[in-house]
């Protein structure tokens, strides 16, 4: 692994070194793929497993730029801690750059409950966590509680090495999540013994690591956070989900002054020059809503779409708009909705008397809604998504009038301007098409 230094505002992002072209994965919340006993970022087929502990070193001493560059699919587990992160880091030294990146006050608590864990974040002057962890029978349960600072994150934190119980062993082997783990890069908890190479470092060394993932994790928000961090037998997965909570009370002032804000006037200047590119021809009885909000903005991890949104990110229009709202959007998968009707123009000759979607349309709405998921990063923001291939089609069924199409896509690769996607569409659940697409977005 290599920590390169990055320009103003570019964030942290990991850049794979062992895959053509160099591909890189942002540390942002809507790039969580998995929580299971680590975090792991991704886009498209391209992943990053446990990139807690880089991400916690790194929040710990202030830094918000930087490549992380690795030349393999995880940072080095180095002895299950941070501290080698950190002291490399202060041996580089670190840079102060003209923009600066102010961090958010929380302004009102956020809770969320999922299972036995318990997160809350409330109000405060700075950066303080009050953790409490033990496993399901209680055992080894410990608490602590710290104001986050360089200094105590370098002190009371960075040196708290990971840790798991005996019986979670033969799972995580058998599921590949700890191929280089040993005793030393990680404690071993067995009944009532601590199995380790060297004496605990901390006498609250569990709960502190766990203070350290959660570092980790909610450095996803992407700037420093002000505000108190209260959890109950924490986990990744919370971890993450709590990010995402903070992540949508820093938006909605934003969507709130979107919401009420009067609709743009569209001019007749925009109507005449549209309306002479046959390939552009838009009703005027139909103005197009333009936002201040960017479209990546919009196409946010639990977010759902409407119409209206739907046509701030894609160019699109009726009769070729193959996608009335969006469902669901998931890290790299997306559900979107066509209603089809009997007033659909495709119906009078395909086929008088016996109206049939045609297949090659059900295709185009796949692609559609892959190029909505595209638009969550911010570098395509205004681009087109031109269709450039289709493999392994199949229609399975017929599409009727009446039907509520369900479109459902995953993306599989994405490198540069070219994106790769699965999708399937479904009505009344029963698979109905499917298809790999590929396409490329380019400049409007």
């Amino acid at each position: 692994m290599t920590l390169l230094p990055s320009g103003p505002g570019s964030g942290l992002r990991f850049r794979r070194l062992d895959l053509d072209g160099y591909p890189e994965v942002e540390a942002r919340t809507e790039n969580v793929v998995d929580t299971q006993r680590s975090t792991t970022l991704g886009r498209g087929s391209v992943k990053v497993h446990t990139v807690e502990h880089i991400l916690a070193a790194l929040a710990g001493v202030g830094i918000d730029n930087a490549v992380i560059e690795l030349d393999a699919n995880e940072p080095p587990i180095s002895d299950g801690s941070s501290r080698v992160f950190a002291r490399l880091v202060g041996e580089a030294g670190t840079v102060t750059q003209t923009d600066t990146l102010e961090p958010y006050q929380i302004t009102t608590p956020i809770q969320l409950t999922l299972g036995e864990t318990e997160m809350a974040i409330f109000p405060h002057d700075g950066f303080k966590i009050t953790c409490t962890s033990s496993d399901r029978s209680g055992r080894f349960t410990q608490f602590y509680s710290l104001e986050v600072t360089p200094s105590t994150w370098a002190t009371e934190l960075s040196h708290a090495r990971t840790f798991c119980f005996y019986e979670e062993i033969e799972f995580l082997i058998k599921n590949g999540l700890i191929k280089g783990g040993s005793l030393e890069n990680a404690i071993v908890i067995r009944d009532d013994a601590v199995l380790t190479n060297e004496p605990l470092r901390y006498r609250e060394e569990f709960v502190r690591h766990k203070i350290l993932d959660i570092i980790g994790d909610l450095s996803l928000v992407g700037r420093p956070i002000r505000g108190h961090v209260i959890a109950v037998k924490p986990s990744h997965h919370a971890n993450t989900e709590l990010a995402k909570a903070i992540l949508a009370q820093i938006r909605r002032p934003m969507e709130a002054a979107q919401t009420f804000a009067p609709p743009p006037v569209v001019s007749e200047n925009r109507h005449t020059s549209a309306s002479t590119n046959p390939s552009k021809t838009i009703n005027p009885a139909t103005p197009i809503l333009t936002s201040s909000q960017p479209a990546e903005t919009l196409v946010q991890d639990g977010a759902t779409l409407d119409t209206m949104q739907v046509m701030k990110i894609l160019p699109h229009r009726p009769p070729f708009l193959m996608v009335d709202k969006v469902t669901l959007i998931a890290g790299n998968r997306i559900v979107a909705q066509k209603n089809v009707t009997m007033g659909e123009p495709f119906f009078e000759g395909h086929f008088p008397g016996h109206p049939i979607m045609p297949g090659v349309l059900q295709l185009e709405a796949i692609a559609q809604v892959a190029g909505i998921l595209m638009m969550r990063q911010a570098e395509n923001a205004g681009k087109l998504a031109y269709f450039m291939s289709a493999e392994d089609v199949k229609w399975r069924k017929p599409v009727r009038p009446g039907d509520v199409l369900m479109i459902e896509v995953e993306m599989t690769k994405s490198r540069g301007k070219i994106g790769k996607a699965r999708g399937k569409c479904t009505v009344d659940g029963e698979s109905v098409s499917e298809a790999n697409v590929t396409f490329m977005l380019i400049d409007r």
